[in-house]
């Protein structure tokens, strides 16, 4: 009788292309695939709760798989863990209802990306970082943190997703951010978001462009027209792949 599994994944996302299966590129969801094979002899394709991008790493990933092996969920994620490059880690194995699903079940997520502001950072440091050591009036960006919080279309901050089509109800880019917030700590500048959903490079994009408001180069009441914009050439670039994190997923 098939199972449905909840997986809770944490991973450093530096040598991967992402979450989603790639031809002939090393992938979470795709080194999962094997691992899984490995230890049931069952073809599988776990759902994440969301696609990392190359780079992206993840505390709390979720991932829900069906499979038909007995071999129970404490034991099963010791093995994966035994199979599984140390760059990934199952931190728990839970069997769920079967209509449990890791994306479609999922009501918010956290986000949280890391900005290092010292002249020097560390080799140890630098993959999970953004390296920023330039003026920033980190004032003002926390001022404008808030500027994005509830209910707002977010297509200025979208990247074009191959995955999604033009006139399907997945277009919908109407998003709610809950909580939106830039702190200190210590020698790092961490921008903290959550919300109902998130867009294509969505968090990186709002990131690449509180950094303007930083800069000077943006006010907060030019934030609020870009929002209102939708239009993704009104903000800024997208911010490196190598400070972000997924920190939660709330069921």
């Amino acid at each position: 009788m098939a199972r449905n599994l909840k997986l809770t994944l944490t991973y450093d996302g530096h040598d991967f292309a992402g979450w989603q299966v790639q031809p002939d590129r090393a992938t979470i969801q795709g080194t999962l695939v094997s691992a899984i094979e490995q230890l049931t002899g069952e073809k599988t394709l776990p759902q994440g709760s969301g696609r990392t991008d190359a780079g992206v790493h993840a505390l709390a990933q979720t991932a829900t798989v069906m499979i038909q092996s007995p071999i129970p969920s404490a034991n099963l994620g010791r093995a994966l863990n035994d199979v599984l490059p140390e760059s990934i880690r199952v931190l728990a194995v839970q069997e769920v209802p079967p209509e449990f699903h890791a994306r479609r079940s999922a009501v918010a997520k956290t986000y949280q990306y890391r900005i290092y502001r010292g002249e020097i950072c560390s080799p140890f440091l630098a993959r999970y970082v953004y390296h920023h050591p330039y003026p920033l009036d980190e004032g003002l960006m926390l001022a404008a943190a808030a500027i994005v919080e509830g209910e707002h279309d977010f297509t200025s901050f979208a990247a074009v997703d191959p995955e999604r089509r033009q006139g399907d109800m997945e277009m919908n880019n109407v998003r709610t951010i809950y909580h939106s917030e830039w702190r200190r700590q210590g020698e790092e500048l961490h921008y903290t978001v959550r919300g109902s959903g998130f867009l294509h490079h969505m968090v990186r994009n709002l990131v690449g462009t509180f950094l303007l408001v930083g800069k000077g180069s943006m006010t907060g009441g030019n934030l609020t027209r870009v929002l209102q914009a939708r239009n993704r050439s009104a903000a800024a670039a997208t911010a490196p792949a190598s400070g972000l994190f997924l920190v939660s997923v709330e069921y």
